[in-house]
């Protein structure tokens, strides 16, 4: 099994939904719940990276590590650069960057996207994909797009319909959603900080664009296995609650 560390970058606000981290998830914070996921993957450690006081006190209760990060950062990668720099991990280190809000990220999908970019020796970054359910997500904006090659890097994200099929109806077999799960080699996420500002980041506010426009390669792998939605708004937190009820925050 591929040998990997867990880095969960975290801020306290959130304009759909204030203080998600603290949000309430079966009887405990948003925020350890994805702590308590990340910890079934059996990664070597698990950390939280955060500059909320809130956020690092909660973690630290529940038994946790956190790293703490400045307030500037524009993305979850920014954050996780000045992490790995604090935690002076090796360069040909793996960390798996779980999004704070993903408490139910299947911990197959976790060890997956750090074997993928293990496999990947060329490649500077690792994610996953998932086949997109219909023509109704595909023209949808919050839903992210990717379009890979055959060796399965990609070509490129979008929030728009990729890629277009010309004509009518939409190009089911190869329209694909993309999993917000990221694996990076520590060396990669040190220089992150030192890439060129990206126009297509901006345009399409997807932080990925930064690292395909200055040229790194991302490699792709469809997910193993199904990935619940993350917790954006509060009808996401109610759904997830709903879950939590019924499945005993038990995985497939």
């Amino acid at each position: 099994m591929t040998d990997f560390h867990v880095l969960i970058p975290v801020r306290l606000a959130a304009t759909r939904l204030p203080r998600k981290p603290l949000l309430d998830l079966g009887g405990e914070p948003l925020i350890v719940r994805v702590l308590q996921r990340a910890a079934s993957a059996d990664a070597r450690s698990v950390c939280v990276a955060t500059d909320s006081k809130a956020v690092a006190e909660v973690v630290e209760r529940a038994g946790g590590s956190v790293v703490h990060t400045r307030s500037d950062h524009a993305c979850g990668t920014d954050r996780l650069s000045e992490a790995v720099m604090r935690l002076k991990l090796s360069d040909d280190a793996i960390v798996v960057n779980l999004q704070g809000d993903e408490p139910e990220m299947p911990a197959a999908c976790l060890r997956q996207v750090a074997d993928v970019l293990e496999r990947s020796r060329q490649a500077d970054m690792a994610t996953l994909w998932r086949p997109l359910g219909g023509e109704s997500e595909w023209l949808d904006e919050n839903v992210v797009k990717v379009v890979v090659d055959r060796d399965g890097r990609a070509l490129y994200f979008s929030r728009s319909p990729i890629p277009a099929l010309r004509g009518s109806g939409w190009p089911e077999s190869d329209a694909r959603g993309h999993i917000g799960l990221y694996a990076y080699r520590v060396g990669a996420l040190r220089a992150w900080s030192l890439l060129p500002d990206s126009r297509l980041e901006q345009l399409e506010s997807l932080e990925q664009l930064r690292a395909l426009e200055a040229g790194w390669t991302i490699a792709c792998q469809r997910a193993r296995t199904a990935v619940p939605a993350g917790i954006d708004t509060p009808e996401d937190l109610e759904k997830a609650r709903r879950r939590f009820v019924l499945n005993g925050n038990t995985e497939e």
